[in-house]
């Protein structure tokens, strides 16, 4: 079992940046893939993106790709998303997760989830 805590949203205007942090508890971070998702209001939840257990591979949405960066410290239990060059599109709850698989984009394959937390980009 994995408990994930996401932090660090908030309100930032277009051009700035973020970085969340999501603090893993329980047995076996160091076992499992990470990933970032969002949801927009009225819209499905979406992948971000994703690390493997020991940050050799990386995957990203091609909505991020250039401007997000995923990281993870084993040693701290925690899974960064830097978020760089903010647009308002970007504009959504974001949520980490936790998979048994080596690393993977898609939502069903995510075991564990956090209760996200809240980034508004404003024009």
């Amino acid at each position: 079992q994995v408990q994930l805590v996401e932090s660090g949203g908030g309100l930032v205007q277009a051009g700035g940046s973020l970085r969340l942090s999501c603090a893993a508890s329980g047995r076996g971070f160091n076992s499992y893939a990470m990933g970032w998702f969002r949801q927009a209001p009225g819209k499905e939840r979406v992948f971000v993106a994703a690390i493997s257990w020991n940050g050799s591979s990386l995957r990203y949405a091609d909505t991020v790709k250039g401007r997000f960066t995923i990281s993870r410290d084993n040693a701290k239990n925690t899974v960064f998303l830097q978020m760089n060059s903010l647009k308002p599109e970007d504009t959504a709850v974001y949520y980490c997760a936790a998979s048994r698989m080596l690393i993977t984009t898609t939502l069903n394959n995510y075991n564990y989830w956090g209760q996200g937390t809240q980034v508004t980009v404003s024009s």
